[in-house]
């Protein structure tokens, strides 16, 4: 059979697709909404596909297909495969550069930032991340410091930096209260990343609505782009936040009016997934408590859990998949695991199956 014949045979359920070269090498591995059209769509219109793709095209003598029940598992499945078999053309498609942190040195008189590859051991520096492009961390500390003006260039030089003259410098290189303004900058944007503090995004949209509003579009277009920069941070930030809170999640998606998924999720793993066609909930409930307790139980405790290099890929899918509509889900307390808060976990289940 062909490929086009063997195209035509696919489902349109999600899924995971390889391609195979002439060897039988996996040159490259995607995921799919709906296997047929993804699949379809590398031999249609190959006049308008990016020169990438039409390379990967021409080496293709071959696919295999694996179902997933969601799209959510064909995610985290096509995120595994990558991984393990390092395909040739999925590394040369890879949108992102090298992964980065923001590193905030509380040491010294003024508040350093910078943009470094690893975290070290220094314990007076404050590190973010990690984030998946070094471009886009770098226009917004950009941004930032624009914003507010602490672009300094000379800092405690003693004497106005060209940038003071210019009215991008508060004063941080005058010393004494333009330090201590300086800091306080830096400061609420520590707070603005760890979650505490998005006042920042508030101001940004009401002076970009004020701009709008007197046709200064220029100047709106300066700070909606502003605000798109920091949101980015924010977004990965809270997301390393919640994904390393270790937090046990019970998460239901519906497959089909008879049919429903539930996966258990411990931080940024799936620990557990089955598939379920109830008759009574109430049943149902009890054996899907049951499943919690144990699987829960048998998970290390552990308050937080650290999100690196390795794990930011699976736990932005999680957090994606969690804040994407697709599926409910719930958040268990640890203290509810002992099996001490039966009826309050049934009635969290319950809730959760018959939304």
């Amino acid at each position: 059979m062909n490929i086009k014949e063997k195209v035509k045979n696919l489902p349109l359920t999600p899924g995971v697709y390889l391609m195979k070269d002439y060897k039988g090498t996996v040159i490259y591995v995607g995921k799919a909404k709906s296997l047929k059209k993804r699949i379809q769509s590398y031999f249609q219109n190959s006049a308008a596909h990016p020169q990438k793709i039409k390379k990967m095209v021409a080496n293709i003598n071959d696919f295999h297909v694996l179902h997933t029940d969601t799209e959510f598992e064909a995610f985290m499945l096509e995120c595994k495969l990558i991984k393990e078999l390092k395909p040739l053309f999925n590394k040369k498609m890879k949108s992102h550069l090298s992964y980065s942190y923001i590193a905030i040195n509380m040491d010294g008189t003024f508040r350093k930032m910078a943009i470094v590859s690893e975290k070290s051991d220094d314990g007076g520096t404050i590190y973010f991340g990690p984030y998946t492009s070094p471009i886009y961390v770098k226009k917004a500390i950009e941004n930032f410091k624009e914003y507010f003006k602490i672009d300094c260039l000379q800092p405690l030089k003693g004497s106005p930096c060209l940038n003071y003259t210019l009215g991008k410098c508060s004063g941080l290189c005058l010393g004494r209260s333009g330090v201590k303004q300086y800091n306080r900058i830096v400061e609420r944007f520590i707070t603005f990343l760890q979650g505490s503090h998005a006042g920042i995004l508030d101001e940004l949209e009401q002076k970009m609505n004020h701009a709008s509003e007197e046709f200064q579009f220029e100047e709106a277009a300066k700070y909606r782009n502003y605000m798109k920069s920091f949101s980015i941070l924010l977004y990965k930030e809270n997301m390393i936040q919640f994904t390393g809170g270790n937090k046990n999640i019970v998460v239901v998606e519906w497959i089909n009016e008879r049919t429903l998924k539930i996966f258990l999720i411990k931080g940024h793993k799936v620990i557990f997934s089955k598939e379920y066609r109830p008759e009574k909930f109430s049943q149902l409930t009890v054996e899907i408590r049951d499943t919690i307790l144990e699987s829960f139980q048998q998970c290390e405790k552990r308050k937080s859990a650290v999100i690196g290099k390795e794990e930011l890929d699976e736990a932005q899918i999680i957090y994606s998949y969690l804040n994407g509509g697709h599926a409910r889900f719930i958040v268990i307390p640890d203290e509810w695991l002992d099996g001490s808060e039966n009826e309050k976990l049934d009635a969290s289940i319950n809730q959760l199956l018959k939304a």
